[in-house]
């Protein structure tokens, strides 16, 4: 065992004259020696005693001795805290293995312990998709010398991520030992995306491939995927085992399409969690086509043409009635428009083409027949959207609404109108409904600061949420769905007041932007929606209501534990709560009328790719630093290292069967030094003064 105190004894010169002048004159009295030798003179030898007594005085021996104290080497142990340790016993093992290694190591005195789990300090606001050992074993020993090092041992699954790609760099720490707290010869089946786009048109599908392996061989032919898109109806399939498949996803809207995959169990499971996987593809649109039909020139005209314009992904289809059929003064017919109105095409064979419909201070005036308009309402049940800004026209005879699209329409016109200055306001549900919540310069305790409008149609709504009001309370701006479509209705001409600045101007811009987005259904811009939006390991659950909703929401993550989430509600049609993930995976969400899925991590998350318990990933590392690989055993009472650990010199073994070995560096700090003489100045003058008397009475004989 180690001695508190070591003493360390060595011989120091002082010579008392420059190294040069001692070889000169050391030099001279050999030579008078050896010519006294040459000659057989008596006493030579006696002279030659004289002077080796006088050289070595000379030279200032003196014995050092210091008084040393020894320094503790450090020996890390690093715990493997990775969702993959959550497997069987792997997480009592580890717990149970460390705590019996901490108690072992502390019988040795000159030995500091430090533990450190992988996930301390790790990734901050992100998830657990790799497993970083090296990481936390840097971070341990970040102020310790790498002299004071006796080694590492590792607890964990042997999943490591972050294994240096030259180990060699690693031997001067010492052994790095690694305990495996699996089992052996373990089997797990996984599925795998082996290839997906973030990004596909909507109404066009994208391909994937996945994959779907039985680890560590192939264990069957085939295997049933069940397949379920944004959370509907689910589907199965067959795929072959060991191969890449390829999978058609239909993009059915913008935003986010998620599509969950689960391979059904094989006969060997370690977990089911990489037996389910997801693809997130963003839905975008190629080109958005518009078409803009303007019942008649007026001021407000351009404005609907520059907003749709200066958007390069809107294709507009753009139409003026500039002389109604009734006017004849005898102009030509071939000298009426640039083109011919293509009515048939646009409203007939091309109609389910367009994105998105607005009539414009638009009447009847017997350009469109009947049986277009009902095209167009037919367009809408079918998802198609709508949007009608009406004019004086609206409330006379000839008002769209006793037409076709009347079915559709969720306002009535009463026969009035409004010819007076009135500020737009938003209602107290439109402060709740994505469209109109927090526009630009509403405000909650005062006018809004926006501009004012002076031309309004007298409307009642028959369906639909009225957003805003104007005159009087009067119904402004009022949103429906009509079968899978929707509406939006403008009960004013003269939304291009805000677009040339009038009083201050007004949000025109950012509320047609959200008016035409809700219509073409964005998921962004739902009223009544849950939905789930991840950063890094946290998950903000957010659900849209034009009510308050105080339902708590139900997350089961990936093992299939659920808990409960109590969503705070903003005022602003959001109820919101964040959740912090313990592990990558799919995590659904509930509120027992809609559900929205959560994908935190990576696709195909290293932690879920493969966690059979190996050594392979750590046997370059135990090579390089001579550590060793060793299986944690169960006995009766409970997990088990069985592994004896020993204190071992830097040159010798530092593994073997059952035990492994912390190498001894044996550094220390020196508190003292005692420095005395070898050739006291007395004892010195005595011999050298015998010598040449003896020398000189010989002769004298």
């Amino acid at each position: 065992m180690p001695v508190d105190l070591l003493s360390g004894v060595s011989v120091a010169l002082a010579p008392l004259l420059p190294w040069p002048v001692l070889g000169a004159l050391f030099g001279f009295a050999l030579l008078m020696v050896l010519i006294a030798a040459a000659r057989r003179a008596r006493g030579t030898w006696l002279r030659l005693l004289a002077v080796a007594v006088l050289a070595l005085a000379l030279i200032n021996p003196s014995l050092v001795q210091e008084k040393r104290d020894p320094i503790k080497d450090v020996a890390i142990v690093v715990i493997d805290d990775s969702p993959s340790q959550a497997i069987g016993y792997r997480r009592a093992r580890t717990e149970r293995a460390a705590e019996q290694l901490t108690e072992r190591l502390k019988r040795f005195n000159d030995l500091e312990v430090r533990v450190v789990r992988s996930a301390e300090g790790g990734e901050t606001g992100g998830t657990i998709n790799e497993t970083h050992l090296f990481d936390a074993l840097n971070r341990a020993m970040a102020d310790v010398p790498r002299r004071r090092m006796a080694g590492a041992v590792f607890i964990t699954d042997g999943q490591v991520h972050d294994v240096p790609q030259v180990p060699g760099k690693l031997a001067d720490i010492g052994p790095i030992h690694t305990l495996l707290t699996g089992d052996r010869d373990e089997g797990d089946r996984r599925i795998a995306i082996v290839q997906a786009p973030n990004y596909g048109l909507v109404g066009k599908p994208v391909e994937l491939t996945i994959r779907v392996d039985d680890m560590p061989g192939r264990q069957s032919a085939d295997a049933a995927v069940t397949l379920r898109q944004d959370g509907g109806a689910p589907s199965t399939i067959r795929v072959p085992v060991g191969r890449d498949v390829r999978v058609d996803l239909p993009i059915t809207h913008g935003g986010q399409n998620v599509l969950e995959l689960e391979v059904e169990p094989a006969k060997q499971e370690l977990t089911l969690a990489n037996n389910r996987a997801a693809v997130v593809v963003n839905g975008v649109r190629d080109r958005l086509r518009v078409l803009l039909v303007s019942g008649e020139p007026h001021a407000g005209e351009r404005t609907w043409r520059n907003l749709l314009k200066a958007d390069p992904a809107v294709d507009l289809v753009h139409f003026t009635i500039l002389r109604p059929p009734e006017k004849q003064d005898g102009t030509p017919i071939r000298e009426l428009s640039l083109i011919a109105f293509p009515i048939r095409e646009l409203f007939e064979v091309k109609l389910d083409e367009f994105d998105l419909i607005i009539f414009d201070r638009y009447r009847r005036r017997g350009v469109l027949p009947q049986m277009y308009l009902e095209n167009i309402a037919d367009y809408v049940r079918k998802g198609g959207a709508l949007l009608e800004t009406s004019g004086q026209g609206y409330a006379g005879p000839l008002s769209l609404y006793r037409t076709p699209l009347g079915s559709i329409l969720p306002a009535a016109p009463s026969g009035q109108t409004v010819d007076s200055p009135f500020l737009p306001t938003v209602t107290d549900v439109g402060r709740r409904h994505p469209v109109t919540a927090g526009l630009p310069g509403d405000r909650l305790d005062a006018a809004p600061s926006w501009g004012r409008w002076f031309h309004q149609v007298d409307v009642t709504p028959n369906s639909g949420t009225v957003v805003m009001q104007g005159a009087g309370n009067r119904p402004l701006l009022v949103l429906d769905r009509v079968g899978k479509g929707r509406v939006a209705q403008l009960a004013s001409d003269q939304i291009w007041l805000w677009s040339r600045g009038f009083e201050g101007g007004g949000p025109q811009a950012e509320l047609l932007r959200r008016l035409a987005h809700w219509l073409m259904k964005e998921p962004e811009l739902e009223e009544n929606d849950l939905r789930a939006h991840v950063d890094g390991n946290r998950i903000t659950v957010e659900r849209r209501s034009l009510t308050p909703d105080p339902r708590s929401v139900t997350i089961t993550d990936p093992s299939d534990q659920t808990s409960t989430l109590q969503l705070t509600d903003d005022r602003t049609g959001r109820a919101i709560a964040t959740v912090t993930a313990a592990a990558p995976g799919i995590y659904r969400i509930s509120d027992g009328e809609r559900t929205t899925l959560a994908v935190v991590g990576a696709v195909n998350t290293p932690e879920l790719a493969d966690v059979r318990s190996t050594g392979d990933r750590m046997q370059p590392v135990a090579e390089a630093t001579g550590g060793g690989i060793h299986w944690v055993t169960d006995t009766d009472s409970g997990p088990n290292p069985g592994i004896d650990v020993r204190r071992t010199q830097p040159d010798r073994s530092q593994t073997g069967s059952g035990w492994i070995g912390l190498r001894a560096n044996g550094d220390y700090t020196v508190t003292g030094v005692t420095d005395v003489p070898l050739l006291p100045v007395g004892a010195v003058l005595a011999l050298v003064l015998g010598g040449l008397l003896m020398a000189w009475r010989r002769e004298g004989r």
